[in-house]
């Protein structure tokens, strides 16, 4: 059943004119073609097909085709893994397996299957054109990034907020501006970057490299002036992220986080306590930037990014030093840094609802302090 207000998306494929994987890839095409700001698609048992837009999920509907059984989504898992044997043991050993998959001329996807009550189920991201910062509505300050010579820059918030986009558009940056050597660890490969004036060679789990940690760690022999690394997973792959920002790397990685204070918390508890006070140090030596984003919804519809911008200047490098449990001198670092390039999600939060772009009511349950938040739009 739609969601109150859904209208099922009508699609004109009729699967059953296509055998094997082409009828999967005439579905996968049709669906697209059928409307805009697609950003995932879901394959599951007992459910049509569906399509989420702007944080809406959206039944389609196509002649022949219902609600999917067992054997639909086994199939559909079949046609987008293929003969990649390496994704088919890790579904059977693990439950679960991700890759990428590209139909020629309509799309990129980053997939995900799964086995769930002991049949598949298939979740599909939609990966669009390579971003751009006026695209994306990125702060200009963040171009500074392309400049560095060295150091971290983290890129957090929640799954689906935006986070590999937010890499890809600085890392396009980077490639058209500097000649340098550009290595990419990602799980699964998303955005394609050709070679600019960077020459870049990206590597995916699995099919090119085991782990993170291990594909980081050959990359510091591999001479390059740039590594990203798709996320951070476990403490191994962020002392290897710190060795590389302090060998003279910029090294760019995601984070599941929701703010720059969470995402501090995550990487110092990965390490025993008796080496945090040695971790705080080296994290004001070597973080250039902590983004943090969320997709708050718009008044007319569909979602806008909001961005939180942690920076690296001595302010901050004292606040990192300092033994500070509640991050309250950081917070306001952060606060009151807009002068130094920083911005903090309450106060970008307050400047759309005055220019009429969100609803207080609606996007104040996304604001860090929506008490404060309102009284802050109160004055």
């Amino acid at each position: 059943m739609a969601a109150p207000g859904t209208a099922p998306l009508q699609v004109t494929v009729q699967p059953a004119s296509a055998r094997g994987a082409a009828a999967t890839h005439a579905l996968l095409a049709a669906i697209l073609g059928a409307t805009t700001d697609v950003s995932d698609l879901i394959f599951s048992p007992g459910r049509p097909p569906q399509v989420e837009v702007h944080g809406q999920l959206i039944p389609v509907q196509a002649p022949g085709l219902g609600l999917l059984n067992a054997d639909h989504t086994r199939r559909i898992a079949s046609d987008l893994i293929g003969n990649n044997k390496q994704a088919i043991n890790t579904l059977r050993e693990q439950g679960s397996c991700d890759i990428s998959f590209g139909l020629p001329g309509v799309a990129r996807f980053r997939v995900n299957v799964f086995i769930q009550r002991g049949s598949c189920a298939v979740v599909m991201r939609v990966i669009g054109s390579m971003p751009e910062f006026s695209t994306l509505g990125l702060p200009p300050q963040l171009g500074e990034i392309a400049a560095l010579r060295d150091g971290i820059v983290l890129v957090t918030g929640a799954r689906g907020s935006g986070k590999s986009s937010t890499l890809a558009a600085i890392l396009d940056r980077i490639n058209q501006q500097h000649t340098c050597h550009i290595i990419t660890i990602e799980d699964p490969i998303e955005f394609l970057h050709n070679h600019q004036k960077a020459t870049i060679h990206q590597r995916e789990l699995h099919s090119d490299t085991p782990t993170f940690a291990l594909g980081l760690r050959a990359a510091l022999r591999q001479s390059p002036k740039v590594i990203l690394v798709g996320e951070l997973r476990d403490r191994e792959t962020m002392e290897m992220l710190l060795e590389a920002a302090e060998t003279g790397h910029l090294v760019l990685s995601a984070l599941n986080a929701p703010n720059a204070l969470k995402t501090l918390e995550r990487i110092e508890t990965a390490f025993p306590a008796s080496e945090q006070s040695w971790l705080r140090g080296r994290l004001a030596k070597t973080l250039r930037y902590v983004i943090s984003q969320r997709l708050i919804p718009r008044k007319d519809g569909g979602r806008v990014a909001i961005l939180e911008v942690f920076k690296n200047t001595p302010r901050t490098v004292q606040c990192l030093q300092a033994q500070d449990p509640s991050g309250s001198a950081l917070l306001e670092a952060i606060k009151s840094g807009a002068s130094e390039g920083m911005q903090h999600f309450d106060g970008e939060i307050a400047k759309l609802v005055r220019a009429g772009v969100v609803d207080l009511a609606t996007v104040s349950s996304y604001a860090s302090d929506p008490q404060q938040l309102q009284n802050t739009l109160s004055q």
